[in-house]
């Protein structure tokens, strides 16, 4: 679980991020979820855009694809959901401590 301060500093790094995935008027599925989980290896922190045609409520879709992957939800803003999940491999990104003073 991501405290307050990670996710203001992990959103401060995916805003220059352009996604990578858009979720389409067919929802979710297992296809796109197994490509996120290799990209999230790969890249620690995504963003993926839900189309104008989704029917889908953006917090929701944001919601089960973060569980789906085992990734962290950052933040949903307008139709931009972005996702972290440390890597094992390929660890880029150093969170803030969780400690509180």
């Amino acid at each position: 679980m991501l405290t307050g301060k990670q996710k203001r500093y992990l959103r401060s790094l995916a805003h220059h991020l352009q996604p990578i995935f858009q979720v389409g008027k067919g929802g979710t599925n297992d296809h796109l979820v197994r490509h996120i989980e290799e990209a999230i290896e790969t890249r620690e922190l995504i963003k993926v855009s839900v189309l104008n045609n989704c029917l889908d409520d953006p917090k929701e879709i944001g919601a089960e694809v973060a569980a789906a992957a085992g990734a962290e939800l950052v933040q949903v803003i307008g139709k931009t959901i972005v996702l972290y999940k440390e890597s094992k491999d390929n660890k880029q990104i150093e969170l803030p401590s969780a400690a509180r003073k």
